[in-house]
């Protein structure tokens, strides 16, 4: 059982309860297999983003050895050439069901590995996720393209997908600062990936037409703002423009335009880009909205909710990575060190800017 002093910070009004805070963490705990590995759910599937969200938010919990054991798996089943697939199934010994290598959820170890470093200053785990994170980050910045967007994916055969993402570059964009604060702290600079940083945040901030337009959906808006690539009057303005197109008051934020479905994960993300931007008040109003997605049986909470029509939870998952992100939320909110380290962004590296403007 998770102690109340490891989930002090969890405390949240209107949002979580002591009892509340321990009973998701023990939810979490118990969906994680013995290997370390996070799915879904049991019996689904696992991906490397989704499970790098669930093992930080066992760190933010102070289950210290629990991510440590999440981020060991990704160790094992890292590809030789330094990635992972898209999807690994719960059981099966951990057979692939998608061989696809998306650039995104290759470069997030590296946001996982700095952040557990940073909750539990363990050198040693350092030094041993360091190969694990350059072969990522080299594999993650083949991919970049001229215009400093970073390709989607590579599909089964290794072709890539150069289309890129506005909010699959903005998560590597935070990855990668992450990546350079790691390189930083075990003194092996990266030169290169200090220009490729500056690079990708100038094309997220200045030339949206290079991205594949998916405007539609709540994470191309918020994620410029979560992954660090826009602060302070332009994340402000880019969060204003269309507050009242996504967020639907007392439920949550819309996955996308113009279905009527809420989703937690969304939510919770955007509440952390706005603790980010200093908008503790409404990033409190947006996580107290979704508690009706909770499930008190088991402290889990539903993906999503339709609010028109059926009006019901859908699909019917209780997911790790929503929990995860609720738990990295409050964590924020709550004065975490380690979680306000990553996400607030002020002592990342910013990269440097492209010596022109194109």
């Amino acid at each position: 059982m998770t102690s109340p002093e490891r989930t002090e910070h969890l405390v949240l009004p209107g949002v979580l309860t002591a009892a509340e805070a321990r009973q998701t963490v023990a939810a979490l705990l118990a969906a994680q297999r013995a290997d370390g590995a996070i799915p879904w759910f049991r019996g689904h599937h696992l991906d490397p983003w989704d499970h790098t969200e669930a093992a930080m938010a066992l760190d933010a919990a102070g289950e210290h050895a629990a991510a440590e054991r999440a981020y060991d798996w990704l160790a094992r089943h890292q590809n030789a050439d330094g990635s992972w697939y898209a999807a690994y199934h719960d059981g099966a010994h951990d057979k692939v069901t998608d061989h696809g290598r998306e650039s995104n959820f290759v470069a997030y170890i590296a946001v996982g590995v700095w952040h557990h470093y940073l909750a539990t200053g363990d050198d040693a785990f350092l030094d041993r996720m360091w190969p694990i994170v350059l072969g990522a980050v080299e594999w993650v910045l083949a991919l970049q393209q001229s215009g400093g967007q970073i390709g989607w994916k590579r599909e089964e055969d290794g072709s890539a997908v150069t289309d890129a993402l506005l909010t699959g570059s903005s998560s590597v964009h935070h990855a990668l600062r992450c990546a350079l604060a790691i390189a930083d702290q075990l003194e092996e600079p990266q030169p290169d990936w200090e220009l490729a940083t500056g690079a990708l945040a100038h094309a997220i901030q200045r030339h949206p037409e290079r991205f594949l337009d998916k405007s539609r959906y709540s994470m191309d808006w918020y994620y410029p703002v979560l992954g660090g690539a826009l602060t302070g009057a332009d994340a402000k303005a880019r969060i204003e423009a269309l507050w009242d197109d996504f967020v639907v008051p007392g439920l949550g934020v819309r996955c996308v335009l113009p279905n009527p479905w809420v989703t937690g994960g969304e939510s919770c993300e955007l509440a952390l880009a706005l603790w980010a931007m200093g908008e503790s008040d409404r990033a409190l109003d947006v996580l107290q909205s979704i508690q009706h997605l909770r499930d008190g049986a088991t402290g889990m909470y539903w993906t999503g909710y339709v609010f028109e029509g059926d009006r019901a939870v859908w699909p019917e998952e209780l997911t790790t990575w929503t929990a995860g992100s609720l738990l990295l939320a409050v964590a924020a909110l709550g004065g975490d060190e380690a979680t306000g380290a990553v996400f607030g962004g002020d002592r990342l590296p910013r990269g440097l800017a492209p010596s022109c403007c194109g």
